[in-house]
């Protein structure tokens, strides 16, 4: 196992982690739309997660994707991500002994967090934020939370990208 190049992002610290897998298990996390239609079985109204847990030499490594983890016992890999608490949390791999490497998409990041800074600016300009209603006030700093929070997300994993390719 092997510790390299950290990097620093605002205040979370990113870096990469190279070892063999271990201990590997396996999850799936599924939400179901509330509205969805009782007759209905299509997966338009599923969201899923698909959760790896594993060690990587002594330390504990977990992944949440939208597609599952392309790893088994055994694989030489690397990993880039963020402490989070026992763990690593994962934004990015590359296995060496498959030859192929993922991560989410961090240009949708972005362009999601583009959309809501549009909203927010429009709502800002609205004639209820300027009369000092309560609710395009709530509905305005919502969005620029989630803007904020996109925009960062999509800078780490750009940035975990980057760790890996170097």
């Amino acid at each position: 196992m092997s510790i390299n190049k950290p990097s620093s992002l605002l205040s979370s610290s990113i870096s990469s982690i190279s070892g063999t897998v271990s201990n590997l298990n396996n999850e799936l996390l599924e939400y179901v739309n509330p509205e969805k239609p009782t007759h209905d079985h299509s997966s338009v109204y599923y969201k899923r997660f698909f959760i790896s847990k594993f060690n990587l030499g002594d330390k504990a490594i977990q992944a949440t994707f939208s597609a599952p983890m392309q790893i088994t016992d055994g694989d030489q890999i690397t990993v880039a991500g963020y402490q989070k608490g026992e763990s690593l949390q994962v934004l990015a791999y590359k296995n060496q002994t498959q030859q192929v490497s993922s991560n989410e998409n961090w240009i949708i990041l972005g362009l999601g967090a583009l959309f809501f800074f549009a909203v927010a600016i429009g709502l800002l300009n609205s004639e209820l934020v300027a009369e000092g209603a309560l609710i395009p006030k709530l509905f305005l700093f919502g969005f620029t939370v989630v803007a904020i929070y996109m925009g960062y997300r999509a800078l780490l994993i750009r940035e975990a990208v980057k760790l890996l390719a170097s």
